[in-house]
């Protein structure tokens, strides 16, 4: 039994008489859709276009998938939050410490400024209390200057005696006898209240000062007025011959009033100003120096080293 199929009345016989329209079979899977396509082809118009059907694009996500995703953006804003929680915590933890140690360390600097102020009004105290103490020793030591005067405003100074071989007191009274022949103003014995020569304070120095205490003042007075009569007369000036020595003739011999420690530093420093022609006399005068720049200035009275450099800064 033949299985080929009559053509269909309305196929032309031109596509009837095609081979893949003669050679069709029933139990072809294409023959109806062939059939199906041969006859849209012959009812559609010249110009017309077909379209294909395409399957649509799977756009969308099934639910599944996204569950999951929100569940993973879920737990990574819930780890997210818990660590920025547990930054803050301990921040505020931090800025809790920091506070605590701002609060110590203004209760600090406020006791450092307390103690501060206490110190500041303690020092002022003391400064007060020691510019009072220096006005105090101050005037004691011009008090015991004046005593330190007071007890060698008779007695002179001779510098630069030679010392004799075992030296004793009635030597050193004879040296004063015959330096008071010499310059005619005769001295007995009796006229010596005391005699003495002072202790080396060098191992160098040989001939320590003779010191000759006298009756009264007016009497040391008159005795140094006429030594500096012979040594204006005299261009030998007083030497150890002029006292009864033998030996060392030619030693130059110096006699001036006895000088406190202090008046002997300001004599001193005070002769530096004649030295440097700024003043033309330097003496002394129970026991105090005075300076004078010329015959027609006045007199100065030296009292203190800062004076005597306040007078040399002048011109």
């Amino acid at each position: 039994m033949s299985l080929q199929r009559t053509p269909p009345r309305n196929i032309s016989t031109e596509s009837a008489c095609r081979p893949e329209a003669l050679v069709s079979y029933g139990s072809d899977p294409q023959l109806l859709s062939q059939f199906t396509n041969e006859i849209r082809e012959q009812n559609t118009p010249p110009n017309y276009v077909s379209f294909r059907n395409k399957r649509p694009r799977e756009t969308g996500t099934s639910p599944s998938d996204f569950s999951r995703f929100k569940d993973e953006i879920k737990d990574l804003v819930t780890s997210l939050i818990c660590e920025q929680k547990q930054d803050i915590r301990e921040i505020s933890s931090s800025l809790k410490e920091l506070a605590q140690i701002n609060t110590g360390i203004e209760s600090a600097v406020s006791l450092l400024t307390q103690q501060n102020e206490n110190f500041r009004k303690k020092i002022e105290q003391l400064e007060q209390q020691s510019k009072k103490d220096r006005e105090y020793i101050s005037i004691l030591e011009n008090k015991i200057e004046d005593l330190q005067r007071w007890s060698r405003k008779s007695s002179i100074e001779l510098k630069n005696v030679p010392r004799k071989p075992k030296e004793n007191r009635s030597d050193l009274v004879n040296v004063v006898v015959n330096l008071s022949k010499t310059v005619n103003l005769e001295l007995c014995p009796r006229d010596i209240k005391d005699v003495y020569r002072l202790k080396s304070k060098k191992e160098s120095e040989k001939n320590p000062p003779v010191i000759v205490e006298l009756p009264s003042t007016i009497m040391k007075t008159d005795l140094i007025k006429k030594i500096k009569e012979f040594n204006y007369k005299n261009k030998s000036k007083l030497q150890a011959k002029h006292l009864g020595f033998t030996i060392n003739e030619d030693t130059p011999v110096f006699v001036s009033e006895q000088l406190t420690a202090k008046g002997s530093r300001l004599y001193f420093l005070s002769r530096d100003l004649v030295k440097t022609n700024m003043y033309k006399y330097c003496w002394t005068s129970y026991g105090k120096v005075f300076v004078r720049k010329d015959d027609t200035s006045k007199i100065i009275h030296i009292q203190n080293e800062a004076q005597i450099h306040h007078l040399m800064q002048e011109k």
